[in-house]
């Protein structure tokens, strides 16, 4: 019987792996790999304490952290199927074993919806991003496209203004959808084309994106010369596992209490973009998921969540 078993391997989960070890809580991280979503970025210049690093040299420095602790079980190449009540515990069943626990603390992040056309995959990380938060400074100079119509999209736009040098923003339906406020900055940007009923049909390009074609109203395909293209037309969490057991919002998301990051099923907690936080950020993610494994921490020993003991380590 485990303290806490950790789901996942990006940052959050690594945060609270490291947290749960100097806890000394029996504990078991099981994750496929390690790095999380930004595994495939070429430069990650937001994750504090490094200037710029890539997403698999962040992974191997997550690892090796993580590793580096004494008392944590690591499973690698393991995935997570579902999450059980288990007789005031819990079960977890794996593609590979069974596991019982106290606590479970889920991690599992996010994966971007893709537009699934020909060219997104290959040049993944290679003029296709799919955070403008993230990656947006790395466009510096050039002619971007970015897809959606929504929130997202008008947002990663105006993330793109400091950098990019035109940006057409491709959208499915006949207006866009999101905030007001954002869709008058965009329309009134002079670096903003806006093109309306433009379904994306190819990403190309040779060794990097060199180019788009899209189909307009009337059918026919039409090419955009540019070197990045911005896919942000939501995210799908990987809550999968505990569909049935926990409150999920209309995305999936897990609801957790921002104050302690306990879900609805008690002894379970969630923290980074499996959840229903609406900045996923590495930095964010980190930060919450420790606030749960000290939460669940607290929840083993029978604290009073009303006033709960103070943690500065």
């Amino acid at each position: 019987m485990y303290d806490i078993i950790i789901i996942g391997g990006g940052p959050a989960a690594v945060s609270a792996g490291v947290y749960a070890a100097r806890k000394k809580m029996k504990s078991l991280l099981i994750t496929d790999t390690f790095g999380g979503q930004s595994v495939v970025s070429d430069s990650i210049e937001n994750w504090i304490g490094e200037e710029a690093i890539s997403g698999f040299d962040l992974s191997q420095r997550l690892e090796k952290h993580l590793r580096a602790q004494d008392g944590i079980e690591i499973n690698t190449g393991e995935l997570v199927e579902k999450v059980l009540e288990d007789g005031g515990n819990f079960k977890i069943k794996t593609n590979k074993s069974e596991y019982c626990s106290k606590t479970i603390l889920l991690t599992s992040g996010g994966r971007r919806r893709r537009l699934g056309v020909p060219g997104e995959e290959k040049f993944d990380g290679k003029g296709v991003a799919f955070c403008s938060t993230c990656d947006a400074p790395l466009f510096r100079g050039r002619e971007v496209a970015v897809v959606g119509g929504g929130n997202s999209g008008l947002e990663a736009v105006v993330d793109l203004f400091p950098y990019a040098t035109k940006i057409t923003l491709l959208n499915n339906t006949d207006k866009l959808k999101g905030d007001p406020s954002t869709i008058e900055e965009v329309e009134k940007n002079e670096k903003v084309e806006i093109i309306n009923n433009a379904k994306v049909k190819e990403v190309m390009g040779d060794t990097l994106v060199e180019g788009l074609v899209y189909e307009d109203e009337e059918g026919g395909e039409k090419k955009l010369d540019l070197q990045g293209v911005f896919v942000e037309i939501g995210s799908v969490p990987n809550s999968e596992m505990v569909n049935g057991l926990v409150e999920l919002n209309k995305y999936k998301e897990i609801v957790v209490d921002h104050r302690t990051y306990e879900t609805s099923k008690k002894g379970i907690f969630a923290a980074g973009d499996v959840t229903d936080e609406i900045y996923k950020q590495n930095n964010i993610a980190a930060g919450d998921a420790i606030t749960a494994l000290l939460s669940a921490y607290n929840y083993i020993l029978n604290l009073d969540k009303k006033s709960p003991a103070h943690d500065t380590e």
